[in-house]
């Protein structure tokens, strides 16, 4: 789901699925928007709001290429290693990661 910060908003943590991240800075129109791979927001008393994630790229910094080739590498290793095994649950996540990276740069990855 999604969810916005504004003005006098209640305290809350959530934890952050992969996607993009939009920060909308006030007198701005403009959002900056990263991709992230998970992590956590903790909104404070007074609408301050902390992120933490263990990293953030700016969505502009994303080569499509480099997903779609993540993307299927990590499928490949999913399909390589043996049903339930800790190299299987890592291929995994790094195909979650990659098509969500997908995901918010347009690419329909399956």
């Amino acid at each position: 789901g999604e969810f916005g910060v504004t003005a006098d908003h209640v305290p809350l943590v959530a934890q952050l699925k992969p996607g993009v991240l939009q920060i909308l800075h006030e007198g701005s129109s403009e959002a900056e928007k990263y991709f992230v791979a998970g992590g956590w927001s903790i909104t404070h008393p007074g609408s301050k709001t902390d992120i933490t994630c263990p990293e953030a790229v700016k969505i502009d910094d994303i080569d499509s290429d480099a997903v779609t080739s993540g993307f299927e590498a990590a499928k490949t290793a999913f399909s390589a290693a043996e049903s339930g095994s800790r190299e299987q649950a890592e291929a995994q996540i790094d195909m979650e990661v990659n098509k969500s990276m997908g995901a918010a740069l347009g690419i329909t990855l399956s």
